[in-house]
């Protein structure tokens, strides 16, 4: 007779069985965060196989390093990491990071949105149209929260860089925005 668990498990429950390479506690680790996964690689992958592949070959790093998790902080925010570091690592391999010279003002725009007036995929589509160095410095600094330090160590780039590549990158999603207003597509810029 098959027991059924009546509360489900945490995710830090498997550690320890994923820890001791456990098939089952690899496969219920997947399946529990794939999507939200697939989701962060996606951030930085605009094709979704590409995406699938890294976030696969993240999962692979994740179950055969697990002697390196310490315990220390979110085990989600752990795996979030290797994600992240596998996306870039897939994007320096398929080419490297072009950034765009133009200097920009390093200063806080705020992009207004009246709430709901671009879904999550039409957000994520004018990220995706961003040069790749835009939109990696973009997603590490907004999405992710990395500070200007962290990305320039990260990307090997200078702090100034970061910072300009995401002035740039804001410049152009107004940009991309006061577009679809004009043609009344969006009316949320202001």
């Amino acid at each position: 007779m098959k027991l059924i668990r009546l509360y489900p498990k945490k995710l830090e429950d498997y550690i320890e069985d994923l820890r001791r390479e456990k098939r089952s506690a690899q496969h219920e680790v997947y399946q529990l965060l794939s999507g939200k996964m697939l989701s962060v690689c996606r951030q930085y992958i605009a094709d979704v196989q590409y995406a699938e592949d890294v976030m696969v070959s993240a999962f692979m790093k994740v179950f055969t390093r697990m002697d390196k998790y310490e315990d220390k902080g979110s085990f989600e925010g752990w795996i979030r990491r290797i994600m992240v570091n596998e996306s870039i690592s897939f994007l320096r391999a398929q080419r490297p990071f072009a950034y765009l010279e133009e200097q920009v003002e390093h200063q806080e725009e705020h992009i207004e949105d009246d709430e709901g007036d671009l879904s999550l995929e039409e957000i994520q589509r004018l990220i995706d149209q961003l040069p790749a160095g835009c939109k990696t410095i973009f997603n590490l600094y907004v999405i992710e929260e990395y500070k200007h330090q962290e990305i320039a160590a990260m990307l090997q780039i200078s702090e100034g860089t970061s910072k300009s590549q995401l002035a740039q990158a804001r410049k152009l999603l107004q940009q991309q925005l006061e577009h679809l207003k004009n043609r009344g597509l969006w009316n949320g810029v202001k």
